[in-house]
């Protein structure tokens, strides 16, 4: 039975492909093995300029890679073909900084010469989401390469197609076996993470993450985890309103809030509440909810009925606890929910504390900024926080106490340059990003010799 892959926007099938049976899984491991000693052989060098082939490729079927993105994930065409030119355009830099980053260091000391080098760590199993369904896979595949790994994906069942084009152009400029792909669901990720592999590379939801870690204890294999956040806004009461109004519902709707940095809980000094909740209601009314291919679409559906479901749900849930919608339409057909604004989010009601994945814009009062940031702390996520406000000093000093691996004053969380993308608490397990998080990729090993 082939696994078939439907557009949200209509809930038509878009295509179709064949399941990998768990027989398959257990010879793509073999495969994988018996390909390492060819790739290991392989210069850094070498491995970075075939991957730079295929971002080049990646980029010239832009346009063929970003429709089909699009139909399978929902978000507009536009944002699709930008996903694809990212990938292909970005992939000389990065694997120019893991090329840095995986060189050998030598220490010396009197007569005795150390080496660390990054070794292979084996084979690789990549579990990826399906809300982006290209630059996911590439955040952990492209590193495994780079080490001289050889890599398994498995994709979500939601979007195989758009890995299946990906992992089909690397492996125009790859050696056969280095690359392969497990295509299907539940089945195939838990029987490829039960095989004799070297590193698991998992990005998705906490509870799986931590299915995925009690079940490969008794083996310790080696980990790296994304597991998901409730990101926290603080608005102070001396901040720009409008600029954080505009990125409270930036980052709570960008793809359809289907983003593990969105903006989940927002958190406003009741002295600028009124005025913030009105110009966050007015952004939200603007945004363009519609199909991936009709002309000046902002945000398209979810990613299917039952996520959808589950986000009415929590708002629902919500709204009889005494909350407040002041923006939003929950009746749209199919997929499609439209950007909503909730006031008088209570700490207690499960939108506030449970991972959304919805474009909800979730707004909580405060008076006292300690309480502000108590509440944002208060959970067990820790991925991302933001921090709106006048006064530098003061605006600092709020966002160094908030519990996260990234955070951003007066902006996105985003980092400059090859900074990690890390989540603190059980937003992540390991991470990816800098020199450091490119060499959790490969096996360190250290030799030392004497000097004559």
């Amino acid at each position: 039975m082939p696994l078939t892959s439907y557009n949200p926007a209509t809930g038509e099938a878009i295509g179709e492909i064949p399941i990998t049976s768990v027989k398959e899984i257990n010879q793509q491991v073999q495969t994988a093995k018996d390909s390492l000693a060819k790739w290991r052989e392989y210069s850094l060098s070498q491995r970075a300029e075939c991957l730079k082939k295929a971002g080049q490729a990646l980029v010239d079927g832009a346009e063929f890679f970003g429709d089909i993105l699009s139909q399978e994930v929902g978000k507009p065409l536009k944002s699709g073909i930008g996903e694809v030119n990212s990938c292909g355009q970005n992939m000389a830099n990065k694997v120019d900084t893991l090329l840095a980053a995986l060189q050998p260091v030598v220490h010396r000391a009197e007569h005795v010469e150390t080496t660390v080098t990054y070794e292979p760590a084996g084979v690789v199993a990549v579990i990826s989401p399906w809300n982006f369904p290209m630059s996911m896979p590439q955040w952990m595949v492209i590193p495994a390469l780079m080490a001289g790994n050889c890599v398994i994906l498995k994709p979500s069942e939601e979007t195989p197609l758009t890995a299946q084009h990906y992992v089909d152009t690397l492996n125009r400029f790859l050696p056969d076996g280095v690359l392969q792909i497990a295509q299907g669901g539940d089945e195939q990720g838990k029987a490829l993470v039960s095989e004799d592999i070297n590193l698991l590379v998992f990005t998705g939801s906490r509870a799986v993450g931590v299915d995925i870690m009690q079940a490969n204890a008794y083996r310790l294999l080696p980990m790296i985890l994304e597991l998901g956040g409730k990101d926290p806004l603080i608005v102070m009461a001396d901040a720009d309103i409008e600029q954080a109004a505009q990125f409270a519902v930036n980052n709570s709707v960008e793809n359809a809030g289907q983003m593990c940095i969105a903006t989940e809980r927002v958190f406003i000094h009741e002295d600028i509440a009124d005025t913030f909740e009105q110009r966050v209601t007015e952004i939200a009314a603007e945004i363009k909810v519609g199909p991936w291919n009709e002309k000046d679409v902002q945000m398209g559906p979810m990613i299917n009925v039952n996520q959808k479901k589950r986000v009415v749900q929590q708002i629902n849930d919500a709204l009889k606890q005494g909350a407040t919608m002041l923006s939003g339409e929950a009746e749209l057909p199919g997929a499609y929910l439209a950007p909503t604004v909730l006031t008088g989010v209570a700490h207690d009601m499960a939108i506030a504390s449970e991972e959304t994945f919805g474009p909800v814009v979730s707004i909580t009062r405060y008076r006292d900024i300690r309480d502000a940031v108590r509440q944002a702390n208060d959970t067990p996520y820790g991925l991302g926080a933001v921090v709106f406000g006048g006064d530098k000093e003061t605006t600092e000093a709020v966002a160094s106490q908030l519990d996260a691996g990234m955070i951003g004053i007066n902006k996105s969380i985003f980092g400059v340059g090859d900074t990690p993308w890390v989540g603190a608490k059980q937003s992540g397990y390991g991470y990816h990003g800098s020199p450091d998080g490119a060499r959790q990729f490969a096996q360190a090993r250290v030799t030392s010799r004497v000097l004559r």
